[in-house]
């Protein structure tokens, strides 16, 4: 006999199952009814599928996401463990909750902006010293702080959560085009573990902190991939918002000219792609970066004001690598006698700087793109030129994500429970290395 007339099975079932292998209609293959008390459902719910677009990057998000977690957590227990951050300012490292060390340093002029806006002025200080003008906050980039006031007024956050979420956000936004543009060269394993190297990496810290960094690699890596497909508007708007992050995004906007410019050079490569994108993207890659200079320099009268204000303000040039050259011999001899001398940052960014030879050379090995190796050169030829501080340089080459293409083709080969192993050890140790070191021990 039939079912009862309340045995009703569940709705929603295909034609091939209604008329398929079991031969009854209403009954899946097997003969299993799913009975419904009272009446027969008008639909049943469906659990939501994820795009496939969107799918590959759960992994390498998973991945960046849990190393990132544990060493911030880590990194929370060393600051309670020591306490020196409740006798600091709190603009200096210090704050009345751990947390609040995320928002110190740069942090504190981020927030000022966001919440002031800019004052724009070169004051002239009564010092022949290091610093002969008093510090502006139009040394900061106006696209973080911008994003950060955004967030607060639309979502009613304070303006610590909301540049703790942008950063957040931002930073998988980066690990997602360290990704792709990795898994477009080695594969999507070795995108993955690139995207988990990137959490862990020296300088790290500064990811989840009111910092800019996240934003800058966000926009970096996925300029980087729009270049390597032929994205060529999506490319140049990209660099020219990045114009608005950081002054280093110069090198990222002459990654894309000079990528854009070899493309025109080439008969088969400007028939094949056109001539209208290369052109855009050199020209509007730059209209950002160029802009703000231009308008520190209208609002305080003097052309210039802006590189002032870094040289003489922050003791921040470009010195052809003098500064990191005496700060290598300084510390060859075990000594500290040199400017920003901070001995245990310092000597983590020399193991940094020692790799970076070897890293360069695995790199070039990959034949990668033009625009990666521009872009990747120009960024520590940029960082190992200036005088800045010398125990920043793992923070500064942050955005020098290509230098991760061969490591992670590498660990790769690695079977599952050792890359397991591997990232746990490293998470853990970035809570300090990563993060206690350059908050704690130096200054971000």
């Amino acid at each position: 006999m039939g079912a009862a007339a309340g045995d009703d099975t569940v709705t929603g079932v295909s034609d091939q199952t209604r008329d398929g292998r079991s031969g009854t209609p209403g009954k899946p293959p097997g003969g299993r009814v799913r009975k419904w008390p009272g009446k027969r459902p008008e639909w049943t719910t469906q659990r939501p599928a994820l795009p496939p677009a969107v799918r590959p990057y759960l992994a390498p998000l998973a991945l960046y996401g849990t190393a990132k977690l544990v060493g911030l957590v880590v990194f929370a227990r060393l600051l309670e463990y020591a306490g020196d951050y409740h006798e600091k300012n709190p603009r200096f490292g210090g704050g009345a909750h751990w947390w609040d060390v995320l928002a110190t340093w740069d942090g504190w002029w981020y927030l000022q902006v966001a919440e002031h806006g800019y004052h724009p002025a070169l004051v002239r200080l009564d010092s022949e010293g290091l610093f002969t003008v008093q510090q502006n906050s139009v040394a900061f980039f106006p696209l973080y702080p911008a994003l950060i006031r955004m967030v607060s007024e639309t979502t009613g956050l304070g303006l610590y959560g909301s540049g703790i979420l942008v950063s957040v956000l931002s930073s998988f936004v980066a690990a997602a085009g360290i990704y792709a543009v990795v898994s477009l060269l080695a594969g999507a394993r070795a995108g993955t573990i690139a995207a988990g190297l990137w959490a862990v990496a020296p300088g790290a810290g500064v990811e989840w902190a009111v910092y800019s960094e996240s934003v800058f690699v966000a926009l970096a890596a996925w300029t980087c991939y729009c270049v390597m497909t032929r994205r060529w508007v999506a490319a140049g708007l990209l660099a020219f918002v990045a114009g608005f992050n950081r002054p280093t995004s110069a090198v990222l906007i002459g990654a894309v000219g000079l990528a854009a410019l070899v493309t025109l050079a080439r008969p088969a490569s400007r028939r094949e792609h056109g001539v209208r994108g290369p052109v855009y993207a050199m020209i509007v890659a730059p209209l950002g970066l160029l802009s703000y200079v231009a308008w520190v320099g209208y609002a305080t009268g003097e052309a210039t004001a802006y590189f002032t204000l870094q040289r003489e303000g922050w003791a921040h040039f470009f010195d052809y690598g003098a500064y990191t050259f005496d700060v290598l011999r300084n510390l060859a001899i075990g000594r500290n006698d040199y400017v920003f001398a901070f001995s245990t940052p310092d000597l983590l960014s020399l193991q940094l700087v020692l790799a970076l030879p070897f890293l360069i050379a695995l790199l070039l090995r990959k034949r990668p793109p033009l625009v990666l190796v521009a872009y990747t050169l120009a960024t520590i030829i940029t960082v190992l030129g200036t005088q800045q501080m010398f125990g920043n340089t793992m923070r500064y080459l942050l955005p020098a994500f290509p230098l991760l293409l061969a490591p992670a083709a590498a660990l790769s080969r690695l079977k599952t429970p050792s890359l397991v192993v591997f990232f746990s050890t490293a998470a853990l140790a970035s809570g300090w290395y990563a993060h206690y070191v350059l908050f704690e021990l130096g200054v971000p």
